[in-house]
This record gives C-alpha cells, sequence and structure tokens, in this order.
C-alpha cells in the first residue's frame, strides 16, 4: 500500500502502532482465556459422555428384564413413559462469547399404574431420564465447543494480523518516512547554504 511521505503520516502510522501494540496483549489474553476454556469444556464433555457410557452398561443387567418391553401392549411399552418435553437452557457468557448452558430436561408427565407393570419399571424409567438428561447436556457442552472454537479461531486471526501484518508494517511505514522526511530536511538544511553562499558572493 502506497503511503504518504509527510510528517502528518508519520504521526498517524506513529498513532496506529500505539492502538495495535495496546490492543494486541488484548487479543492475546482472550485466546489464552478461550483455549483454556476450551479444554475444560472438552474435558467435561468427555466426562459426561463417560458417564453416559457407564450408565448404558449398567443397563446390560437389565437387558433381559428390558426383553420383556417387547411383550407390553403398544401402549404400555417404556418408551411412551419417557419423553422428553423440553431442554431448558440459559445464555452464559464465557471469555466474551455467548454460549447456551444446560439447566435441565423436563419430560412429559405420565402417570402409569404401577399394577399394569413389573416392578423393575420405575428403575428403568430413571436410568433411561438419567440417559436423556445426560445426551442434553453433552449436546449443549458440544454446541459450546463449537462456538467457543469459532471465536477462538477468529481472535487467532486478529492476533496473526496483528503480530505478523499491521504491527511489521506499521514498523515499516515509519522508518520509511523518517528517512524521507530526513532527507528531505538535509536536502533542504544543503540547499539553504548554497543559498546563503551564492547571496554572500552577490
Amino acid at each position: 500500500m502506497a503511503i504518504k511521505l509527510t510528517k502528518n503520516e508519520l504521526k498517524k502510522q506513529k498513532d496506529n502502532l500505539k492502538q495495535f501494540q495496546r490492543y494486541l496483549p488484548t487479543l492475546q489474553l482472550k485466546k489464552q482465556q478461550l483455549q483454556s476454556v476450551i479444554m475444560k469444556v472438552r474435558d467435561e464433555l468427555a466426562k459426561k459422555e463417560a458417564e453416559r457410557i457407564q450408565m448404558i452398561g449398567d443397563l446390560d443387567d437389565w437387558v433381559a428384564v428390558f426383553a420383556e418391553n417387547e411383550i407390553f401392549d403398544e401402549g404400555f411399552k417404556l418408551d411412551k413413559l419417557v419423553q422428553p418435553d423440553k431442554v431448558i437452557i440459559k445464555e452464559d457468557n464465557i471469555a466474551g462469547v455467548k454460549v447456551p448452558a444446560f439447566e435441565e430436561l423436563t419430560f412429559k408427565d405420565i402417570n402409569y399404574n404401577v399394577d399394569d407393570y413389573p416392578l423393575w419399571v420405575d428403575t428403568a424409567v430413571f436410568k433411561l431420564r438419567e440417559i436423556a438428561r445426560l445426551d442434553a447436556l453433552a449436546a449443549t457442552l458440544r454446541k459450546q465447543v463449537e462456538l467457543l472454537d469459532a471465536e477462538l479461531r477468529t481472535t487467532s486471526q486478529r492476533v496473526n494480523l496483528f503480530e505478523k501484518v499491521k504491527i511489521p508494517e506499521a514498523k515499516e511505514n515509519i522508518r520509511v518516512i523518517q528517512v524521507y522526511v530526513g532527507d528531505q530536511q538535509t536536502a533542504a538544511v544543503v540547499r539553504g547554504k548554497i543559498s546563503k553562499k551564492k547571496l554572500v558572493e552577490v
């Protein structure tokens, strides 16, 4: 980009450099915060996914019992008893990024007659609800990671832009203008001396 070789432009470039150098540490701090938060959220997600897998594994003991589900009439199957209603999510602010934060998963209030089911159904309903809750929580954490990753990419690009382009460019522009202005001042002094010498000779 062509720059004007003037004192006004020199001041402008120096102001730009100060601004870039003042803003860069803030960006670098934000980048570090985002990296740290993303690691924490990923750890939390891994724990919840492991918890879910463990819970599903615990159901292996119930497999034979769950097979009874197939002999129930259509209106009495377990999936009729466990019906998620809505995921309640609040908005949170993490390192300047608005992200969804899981509050709870509500279920449709389904009453059933205990006489219509074997004893294990209450425990099965509880476990299936807990698995559904972990699914909803994990989905929210995945969304957080996605949004934070996007913000980290943008922040990293800005850090690189300032570190590798804007600051070096401003420094180089300042150097070029200072050399030119210095040369102009030297030339003006030389011209002044020549003029003075000619006046003296006259």
